[in-house]
């Protein structure tokens, strides 16, 4: 049986925490991007993420790291399915000073996996935020310590990588009535096909994909502070209720009610902060 449940709460500094417990059998994740980290433990199972051209197995013991911005996708590689709990962080939560990078995706560490595990359950779960600070903390410094890379590893920046960023800026700047790709290839002096190929070498999907998903992103935060599908819906551009959920359960593997409900559920908590009263 295939579920997800979220839960977000309040880290601090006024920025919400949002982690995910779920289990997929066939589910397939689109591609997508988060504009946090993705930081995951395989639970039971095997899944194949793929990141850019590049396929990756995780299972029990190994710890997924997703940077912000990175397009992927992932499903089930075996027939059993897999389960797993996933924090997403903001990147300030893992250093005070720059965006950390980490040179695999995929990190065998059985030992923080279990930790990652834990404090994700202690957090879910409203047992002892003391406890909950002071692992969170733990567990996102000892990741950046063991596993990040140094500066010079740092993946060089792309020449597409500015037709990308300013085509993103388009869209996501005129959600409602997005510019058509030739408005964009003008102001950049380029042909929509230049522009195509720029951005989907870059992001790993073309501009209309990452627009739906960026929408999702968007809907997600409006379904947290309290607004319906429907309403998150039109804010965000899309059609109706049904297109949103089509492309929200794709990016989040749940559909928008079922997020909103379990957001909702912990309303109260919410108006806290994670490990004490604001």
């Amino acid at each position: 049986m295939e579920h997800a449940t979220w839960t977000r709460v309040e880290a601090g500094q006024g920025v919400p925490l949002d982690l995910m417990t779920a289990r997929f059998v066939r589910h397939v994740f689109a591609p997508h991007a988060h504009e946090e980290f993705a930081i995951g433990a395989c639970t039971s199972g095997v899944e194949v993420i793929q990141i850019g051209a590049r396929q990756y197995m995780s299972g029990p013991g190994d710890i997924v790291v997703v940077e912000p911005g990175e397009t992927h996708t992932g499903g089930a590689a075996t027939p059993g399915g897999f389960a797993y709990r996933v924090l997403y962080p903001q990147w300030t939560s893992l250093s005070e000073t720059e965006i950390p990078h980490f040179p695999s995706p995929i990190i065998h560490d059985v030992e923080l996996a279990e930790q990652i595990q834990r404090t994700h359950a202690l957090i879910t779960q409203w047992r002892d935020p003391l406890e909950a600070e002071s692992r969170l903390s733990w567990v996102l410094t000892e990741l950046v310590q063991r596993h990040a890379g140094r500066p010079e590893e740092i993946k060089r920046v792309r020449a597409g990588d500015q037709v990308a960023r300013v085509t993103k800026d388009r869209l996501a700047d005129r959600l409602l009535d997005p510019p058509g790709l030739h408005e964009i290839a003008a102001d950049l002096g380029l042909s929509r096909f230049q522009v195509l190929r720029a951005f989907r070498e870059t992001v790993g999907m073309p501009p209309f994909a990452w627009l739906s998903q960026y929408r999702a992103t968007r809907a997600r935060a409006l379904l947290a502070a309290g607004h319906r599908p429907a309403q998150a819906a039109a804010l965000t551009g899309f059609a109706d209720q049904a297109h949103l959920t089509r492309w929200f359960r794709r990016v989040f593997g749940v559909t928008p009610g079922v997020f909103r409900n379990s957001v909702q559920d912990i309303a109260g908590l919410n108006r806290r902060s994670l490990f004490g009263d604001t």
